[in-house]
């Protein structure tokens, strides 16, 4: 395993919940890009959303991939966009193991809210295309893939299992 845990994923697949509870498990620490931004700039994602737009927000998102690949010790989990953007994924993916928590966006979609999230916005169909979209971007960056399980417990112990292997 190399120094980080990365953790990509789409909105509302995990990554936040399951990331606190792997850090805990390997004793790193946790960090979520979304709100180690919200801390740097004292904003809120939608707030940046509204005021400047997503490509002001992902070229903050590229400043704290950049920031927490310098780091070590941290399981790190994404926004849903991060990867989509090489040099922002490229920096973690150096400085870490890259796990994409899978989950069906159906599901994501119809049992998690989207509220606080910008681009979950746009209703159903806009939110599975966006996943079709990223799915295979995910997949190309991805060292692991792991299907969430039933339990956010349940999907740490099979990331323990892939890191370990």
């Amino acid at each position: 395993m190399k120094d980080n845990v990365v953790l990509i994923g789409m909105m509302g697949c995990g990554k936040t919940t399951v990331g606190e509870l792997l850090a805990k498990r390997l004793g790193f620490s946790f960090v979520d890009t979304d709100q180690y931004i919200e801390a740097a700039v004292g904003r809120t994602i939608p707030d940046i959303f509204a005021k400047e737009g997503e490509a002001v927000f992902r070229d903050w998102e590229l400043g704290a991939a950049e920031e927490l690949a310098l780091r070590k010790k941290q399981v790190i989990a994404c926004g849903g966009g991060l990867p989509t953007r090489c040099d922002s994924i490229a920096s973690l993916k150096y400085s870490g193991t890259v796990i994409f928590l899978r989950r069906d966006p159906g599901e994501i979609y119809d049992n998690v809210s989207m509220g606080g999230r910008p681009l979950g916005q746009q209703g159903r169909e806009a939110f599975l295309e966006r996943y079709a979209a990223r799915e295979p971007i995910y997949l190309e960056w991805a060292d692991h893939v792991v299907d969430v399980q039933p339990t956010p417990v349940e999907t740490v112990q099979r990331i323990l299992e892939v890191l370990n292997k």
